[in-house]
């Protein structure tokens, strides 16, 4: 039985906990819930493989009722429980679990103290020595940001949509593909590979992984900051209005692309994006629920990886430009004012 740790378990992440889990279902509704006693939990499946790392809250919430895992509009929930839950790597380094397999799905600009704080904890020379870990993520550079020394360090991206809507409950909004890292090991690939399409979900591991990270940044860089500057749902993107804006913030992408070694059909690319605004054109983007939220946003992960790269090689994006400092600006409400810091 193969052992995972979600270090970030969020929405994502907890969503991955339920995906990974041998949970073949749960429990339907709160209500059912309500009856029982403190430590009863009645058919609710109690996962031992899978464990969550995240928010006080959001793991106290389902150390006492479970995860409640909407699956679709006006259903009642599944709910999960979880023998192993963590508000932080103490008391997982206190517990007896021991994961073969730790996903990270943290924002990223919080890549780096993690990895740090993994460093300091001695858990990589303990428990963690032989684990291989996933970034399961938005935007790009993430590898470069989790340096870990020893320990293999693989990506993955979702296409999957998921919504918190509360301590211990959460709301999947969009089906998609989850692509892997090819090489992640043959072992891996069938387990991630059989658990998620037992919950009906697919999986791919991707032998031009590099090349599906920029076709997921294409889409990332023109809907989430639209959004979260519009506060609108994915659907706006496809706005006549802002037709000129996202053709130029393709054109510069697919550009910098070009000069990091990926070639990318334009028109081709452009298609995509606006496919996937409207296959999602209900969904709220993670980027607007930060900004909603107050909360820092990983703008830099996307428009401002762009921008990065594109000053690498001598070029400009200014589109990308606009967003990136206008979302800076909304998520930091305009306290830095003139000292902001410059890309």
């Amino acid at each position: 039985m193969t052992k995972v740790l979600i270090i970030g378990a969020g929405a994502i992440g907890s969503f991955f906990g339920y995906l990974l889990s041998e949970a073949e279902g749960g429990n339907r509704g709160a209500a059912e819930e309500e009856g029982l006693e403190k430590g009863q939990e009645g058919s609710t499946p109690v996962v031992e493989d899978v464990a969550l790392l995240g928010r006080p809250g959001h793991i106290e919430r389902i150390k006492e009722r479970g995860l409640e895992v909407t699956l679709a509009e006006g259903e009642s929930p599944l709910s999960i429980r979880f023998s192993h839950a963590f508000a932080g790597l103490g008391e997982f380094a206190e517990s007896d679990f021991a994961p073969e397999v730790v996903i990270v799905t943290v924002k990223t600009y919080s890549l780096a103290a993690i990895a740090e704080e993994l460093k300091g904890s001695g858990l990589l020379a303990g428990k963690l020595s032989d684990a291989r870990f996933v970034l399961l993520m938005n935007g790009m550079g993430n590898r470069e940001r989790f340096d870990l020394l020893d320990n293999p360090v693989y990506e993955a991206i979702t296409s999957v949509g998921v919504v918190f809507s509360g301590d211990g409950r959460i709301e999947l909004k969009g089906r998609g593909k989850t692509v892997f890292e090819e090489g992640i090991g043959e072992d891996l690939e069938r387990f991630i590979g059989d658990r998620l399409a037992d919950k009906g979900f697919d999986a791919e591991f991707a032998p031009e992984f590099r090349r599906q990270q920029w076709m997921k940044l294409f889409a990332n860089a023109v809907i989430n900051p639209i959004t979260a500057l519009t506060r609108e749902k994915n659907g706006i993107v496809l706005s006549p209005h802002l037709a000129p804006v996202v053709e130029r913030i393709v054109g510069e992408c697919v550009a910098v692309a070009r000069a990091e070694g990926e070639s990318f059909d334009e028109l081709a690319v452009l298609d995509f994006v606006r496919a996937v605004a409207e296959s999602t054109a209900a969904n709220t983007s993670s980027m607007l629920q930060d900004v909603l939220r107050g909360r820092e946003t990983e703008v830099d992960a996307i428009n401002g990886f762009v921008l990065d790269r594109a000053r690498e090689h001598g070029m400009v994006a200014p589109g990308n430009e606009v967003l990136w400092g206008m979302v800076k600006a909304v998520e930091t409400g305009g306290r830095q004012g003139l000292n902001c810091r410059e890309r």
